[in-house]
């Protein structure tokens, strides 16, 4: 297969109408930073103590260093061993184990992320905002900093290249945080889809940590909250299903949802393997009004990973009932996102 590099694909996206939209996988700050943000990165910096001795044995048994796969098989493996009559304790200690693994999994991302923005380049930055540049709106899977960091990081005086949603509280205008309502969000352009280390559900509102009002840095924190047990909306369930039904019962995560689901025109997809545990945003592609996509493919196109991502996509232009769908696939490494 041969691949658009990313400024053909761009420059036939605006020749066909509109400037496109963008959703993000950890392919985005893996390329940024890969001693930190790939699975097996956070695998070998996870501290375990906390869980069973059977959880590493999992991954283990597996061959996986992907904590959601693995919550994904404590999570059905409880359900199998209910209709099984498993003794209680058992079921207790599996639902344990999956409830914590996911708060590992935050854990690890925040005690291993970069301390403070300057540990990104100035070159970094500079290619990464290059490149969001050429999209309307952006949508992240990401849990990490990076893309905030990216859209905050301008000149004094300057304003930030993006809206992510977030004011100052009405009435509270002296908060250490900002915070987001469904009705402030009209002109917002960048949406954390399944959350970020930095969006907390404080249970009235949704509150984002922020160095401006504080002057401390916004991973120290979100540490301290970690460890005094306030945890990040953070949607890591382990299947397609258990995301959504996370997503629908919150108002952040729920209105991001519904405006990917709105979005119209072109469609480009960075760093995602479109895997079957984001089905429920694929599915949301295939009902949608998206007409072109544009999928980033990272390595050689034949390897099985990468026929994978090939034929799910194809699979949203087969089941768009109107027809209206096309797909077309570009080389990732062309688009230089973090500049190298």
């Amino acid at each position: 297969m041969n691949l658009l590099t990313f400024s053909d694909a761009m420059r036939n996206a605006l020749e066909q109408g509109g400037q496109p939209h963008l959703m993000l996988g950890n392919g985005f700050s893996i390329a940024c930073r890969p001693n930190i943000f790939l699975y097996g990165k956070l695998y070998e910096q996870a501290d375990f103590d906390s869980l069973s001795p059977y959880v590493k044995d999992v991954f283990g048994i597996l061959k996986t260093q992907d904590f959601e796969k693995v919550i994904k098989v404590l999570r059905d493996t409880h359900l199998a061993l209910q209709v099984y009559g498993a003794p209680q304790s058992l079921l207790d200690q599996i639902k344990t184990d999956a409830d914590g693994l996911r708060e590992l999994l935050v854990q690890t991302i925040a005690a291993s992320h970069p301390a403070w923005p300057g540990e990104i380049s100035e070159d970094e930055y500079n290619a990464c905002r290059e490149f969001l540049k050429n999209f309307k709106c952006v949508y992240t899977f990401n849990y990490d900093l990076l893309l905030y960091w990216t859209q905050m990081h301008v000149d004094f005086g300057q304003a930030p290249t993006s809206d992510d949603g977030f004011r100052t509280p009405y009435g509270n205008y002296g908060a250490e945080y900002v915070t987001w309502e469904p009705g402030q969000s009209h002109e917002q352009n960048m949406w954390f889809l399944h959350g970020a280390l930095h969006v907390f559900d404080a249970g009235t509102e949704v509150q984002k940590y922020t160095w401006n009002n504080t002057g401390r840095r916004l991973i120290d924190q979100i540490r301290e909250a970690i460890a005094k047990d306030h945890f990040p909306i953070f949607v890591s369930e382990g299947t397609s299903a258990e995301k959504y039904e996370r997503i629908r019962h919150n108002d952040y995560l729920a209105k991001a949802y519904r405006s990917f689901s709105s979005i119209t025109g072109t469609l480009f997809i960075l760093g995602h393997s479109l895997a079957e545990n984001d089905e429920h945003y694929l599915e949301a592609i295939e009902r949608g009004k998206i007409i072109r996509l544009y999928v980033g493919i990272h390595g050689d196109p034949s390897t099985e990973a990468n026929k994978a991502i090939i034929k799910r996509a194809k699979l949203m232009v087969t089941r768009r009932r109107r027809g209206n769908l096309s797909v077309e696939f570009f080389d990732s490494s062309t688009a230089k996102v973090w500049g190298k």
